[in-house]
């Protein structure tokens, strides 16, 4: 399985964020996109997610399958799609079933440090445990390729801890992450491609 991204362009109100951008990650591989703000890496994911549309170019993950790109991403964005109503479990147990997963969210909730709170209201909980619950997601609802935008805002040091572990696994499994970033996630061999001005 490969990712592959041919001289891609993207143009948001009417200014030209990226062009002639060409990159590919493999199976098992990390890919850091790093940038100044406002020089893309956001698009980017979200331009690879399906969520936005390429101005030129094509993405493409080989080999061909039965499914879209866009139904074998995850996208974790910087809004963690919680519903306040709902608790922590029945929102995992949500997001599991639109996105197709069959996972034991229990499990998922556990990687994440959640399990002793999954009855509790999803509106009382912090940032960084809405970010964790965000998280869970991604091992509750398999999918090859996860597309995280800052993944590390508001987690603490041990959540960022088990974030990397969880990326670990991923990759070590044939996944594929690309990560938009300023700061060290704690994937040590993942390459790195700059947006924008030096």
């Amino acid at each position: 399985m490969k990712l592959v991204a041919d001289t891609i362009a993207c143009t948001r109100g009417g200014r030209e964020v990226f062009a002639g951008l060409s990159f590919s990650v493999a199976a098992g591989e990390a890919l850091l996109v790093t940038g100044r703000n406002g020089a893309g890496k956001s698009s980017l994911l979200r331009a690879i997610a399906g969520l936005v549309r390429l101005t030129a170019g094509t993405l493409a993950l080989e080999p061909d399958g039965d499914r879209s790109l866009a139904e074998q991403v995850h996208y974790l964005g910087h809004h963690d799609a919680v519903k306040p109503a709902l608790s922590v479990g029945e929102n995992l147990q949500f997001w599991t079933a639109y996105l197709g997963g069959n996972g034991d969210t229990d499990d998922a909730l556990a990687a994440v440090g959640l399990d002793a709170i999954g009855h509790l209201p999803a509106g009382t909980l912090s940032a960084g445990q809405k970010r964790r619950l965000s998280i869970a997601r991604l091992v509750a609802a398999k999918r090859p390729v996860w597309l995280l935008d800052e993944p590390t805002a508001s987690l603490d040091a041990p959540a960022q801890s088990d974030l990397a572990g969880i990326m670990d696994r991923h990759l070590h499994g044939g996944g594929i992450v690309i990560a938009a970033t300023h700061a060290d996630i704690g994937l040590k061999s993942a390459r790195s491609l700059r947006l924008g001005a030096a």
